[in-house]
């Protein structure tokens, strides 16, 4: 049974058990939620009903997508990253190549922000539709809200290979959306219970869509 996490005490202890994060990491973590409210007076990044729960809702809520995915080295590409939601927060937990996919100036503007106060040497910014986005190959691919399930599949599919890890919260419409998909889509994915909402949910898939599958 998953562990929720229902409040910012519980949602630090449990990034503090799982990742061990060095006093470097929190302060970075601890500036960043900081950053993003002050943030989010500026430019709609959050919900400001979330900004009391920031540690559960975002902090956690991001951290969590990295316990799925802890043996993979390569590239991780975050698609719609918007504020960095949860790609800046799993690269401060971890220093895996990450690129962070947003088409908004705005948005990109305060990625970098971030990145650059930071020193996040491994992150890599970068502000255009995901159409636009030369194609390399990524071990994981993230979205929190990007897309319905099958276009984020269909435009991402290109970065995958046989190995790739997806990591895409859904929220209350995981099975749902996941069930419309073509069986051979559907192989690739299992769920997982949030560990931020009871009722959300998360696919969790490895593979690669191959044009054959895409036509059936």
């Amino acid at each position: 049974m998953t562990l929720l996490l229902d409040s910012e005490e519980g949602a630090r202890a449990w990034i503090g058990e799982a990742f061990a994060p060095t006093a470097r990491q929190w302060q970075q973590l601890d500036r960043f939620g900081a950053m993003l409210v002050a943030e989010n007076a500026r430019q709609n990044l959050i919900s400001a009903s979330t900004i009391p729960t920031l540690w559960v809702r975002h902090i956690a809520d991001s951290a969590q997508l990295l316990s799925f995915d802890r043996d993979n080295e390569g590239l991780w590409i975050d698609l719609g990253s918007g504020p960095g939601l949860p790609g800046l927060v799993v690269a401060i937990l971890c220093d895996r190549p990450m690129l962070l996919v947003e088409s908004r100036k705005r948005r990109c503007d305060f990625l970098r922000a971030v990145v650059a106060e930071f020193d996040l040497r491994h992150v890599e910014v970068a502000e255009a539709p995901l159409e636009r986005i030369e194609t390399r190959p990524a071990s994981t691919i993230s979205a929190r809200a990007f897309a319905p399930l099958d276009k984020l599949i269909g435009l991402s599919t290109r970065f995958s290979n046989e190995s790739t890890r997806w990591l895409l919260p859904k929220g209350r419409n995981a099975v749902k959306e996941l069930a419309l998909l073509p069986e051979a889509w559907q192989r690739m994915f299992h769920v997982e219970q949030s560990r931020t909402d009871a009722e959300s949910w998360i696919l969790v898939g490895v593979g690669q869509i191959g044009a054959k599958q895409r036509g059936k």
